[in-house]
């Protein structure tokens, strides 16, 4: 059971492992996570949202160029700061005393891993026996200390994040025999119309079901829902996932507006 008064020391497990990024042509050849948005990756953002909720350790799976992941957080200090670089007596001197005060680890967990693959890599990173799992391309304002309480109060071994479908993951109004049925109402306000937000949160006993080419979503979630430890966590706000060029530029057009939902203090 997670310490809800302790949230900082629970481990935010982000998958960052996947295929290059084709988001634009200057982004070809970096993870998708490393992609710029406003000046910063996309990582940077995931993780600037959950340090606003309390949560400061992380773990990265990483697997294409996750070279890049670390050379960032190993120079993260230098990025976030400004300096001055004598160059005749070879020194830097850092104009800044303090950037994020999270805690990293970056484990790189293969080029062809399945999801569950992947978690099953940091299993030993994880202390406390509750602990989040979210992807590095989604970008959300949901509360993830409520995600935290709500799996809390559920006692079920897993807590899935659902929200609501949005642009062209619209949901279509199909009748029991499979017919289209125009009603003229935008099914993506009706209560009974939800997605998977790709945010989960875990008890350490789903690591008895991560063995071989695991998957997530289409075994994990599944053998969980039929042994009845899979509650659920309804997210009414922002969630988006940057899949496509489109979902990008969007995102960055949010941002650059100064009115990202993810990101409404950019002082924080």
């Amino acid at each position: 059971m997670a310490d809800i008064n302790n949230i900082s020391k629970l481990k935010v497990v982000i998958l960052a492992g996947g295929a290059q990024s084709t988001l634009n042509d200057d982004t070809e050849g970096i993870p998708k996570p490393m992609v710029d948005l406003g000046g910063k990756p996309l990582l940077w953002h995931i993780m600037k949202q959950f340090s606003k909720h309390g949560f400061k350790e992380f773990i990265v799976c990483g697997g294409y160029h996750v070279d890049m992941i670390k050379e960032y957080f190993q120079d993260f200090y230098i990025y976030e700061s400004d300096i001055t670089v004598d160059l005749a007596k070879n020194t830097i001197e850092v104009h800044k005393n303090k950037t994020e005060d999270w805690k990293v680890t970056i484990v790189d967990t293969g080029l062809f891993s399945s999801t569950g693959q992947r978690v099953s890599m940091i299993e030993k990173y994880i202390e406390n026996d509750t602990f989040i799992v979210t992807y590095g391309d989604c970008l959300s304002d949901i509360d993830f200390r409520a995600l935290v309480e709500t799996h809390c109060q559920t006692d079920k071994e897993a807590t899935m994040t659902m929200a609501k479908p949005r642009g062209r993951s619209q949901l279509l109004p199909i009748d029991a025999d499979g017919v289209f049925k125009y009603t003229g109402q935008d099914i993506t306000q009706n209560d009974t119309a939800w997605i998977n937000a790709d945010c989960f949160v875990f008890s350490k006993k789903v690591f008895r079901y991560l063995q071989g080419n695991y998957d997530l979503e289409k075994q994990l979630l599944r053998t969980l829902s039929d042994k009845n430890q899979l509650a659920v966590y309804r997210h009414n706000g922002y969630w988006s996932a940057i899949e496509t060029r489109r979902d990008f530029v969007e995102a960055e057009n949010l941002w650059n507006a100064g009115i990202a939902p993810w990101m409404r203090d950019r002082s924080v």
